[in-house]
């Protein structure tokens, strides 16, 4: 609840903050990710998984500098795999993450021409389970959690987004609390590979 309330805080501050003169656009995104869950301890392997998410997105651009920032709410349903390797034996599990993300990305966008042109982009994101599925038996996992994005893209038409991203986990997704594992405390992250297509009304 404390990291929901410090990112309602954060679009409150931001929407105060933006100058009169600033572009708004609404739009709506999705796409495909590969997703790697990665672990603390060498007991524990992840494998690349496919997903996707989707949902609502506002842009906010400075027109004559090409700053601005964009957020996103998005359903987000990740392949997970994971391998774990006890006394020599190792078994392997693989189960559907479900979650909602909000990125807050600063954006910089320039001009290659009236109906091109490019952005790069990197900010925080703000995860919140909502569905942990059978790991939740061998993995406590974590209600919030908080990754990093950074990625570019092209821009088409004024209207259309294309773009690729890299989100790499900055606190943990969940801790191991397996009664036949007696060693170090394992801790879960999540870095996710993100192909995107938006379009902005």
């Amino acid at each position: 609840m404390k990291k929901f309330l410090s990112t309602f805080v954060i679009f409150a501050c931001l929407w105060i903050a933006l100058p009169a003169q600033a572009q708004v656009k609404f739009g709506l995104k999705g796409g495909l990710n590969i997703s790697t869950l990665s672990f603390s301890q060498d007991v524990v392997k992840g494998d690349n998984r496919t997903g996707f998410f989707v949902g609502p997105m506002v842009e906010f651009t400075l027109p004559v500098v090409g700053l601005g920032f964009d957020v996103a709410a998005l359903y987000n349903q990740d392949g997970a795999k994971a391998t774990v390797n006890v006394e020599g034996e190792s078994y392997s599990e693989s189960q559907t993450l479900k979650s909602v993300e909000v990125p807050v990305n600063l954006k910089w966008s320039f001009g290659l021409g009236s109906t091109l042109g490019a952005y790069v982009a990197a900010g925080p994101q703000f995860g919140f389970n909502v569905g942990s599925g059978h790991f939740s038996e061998a993995f406590d996992m974590k209600t919030c959690y908080t990754t990093f994005n950074v990625g570019a893209g092209v821009k088409l038409i004024r209207h259309i987004q294309i773009g690729l991203n890299y989100n790499f986990g900055i606190s943990k997704l969940a801790k191991a609390v397996s009664d036949e594992y007696e060693g170090p405390t394992v801790d879960m992250k999540k870095n996710t590979w993100q192909i995107s297509l938006a379009y902005l009304f």
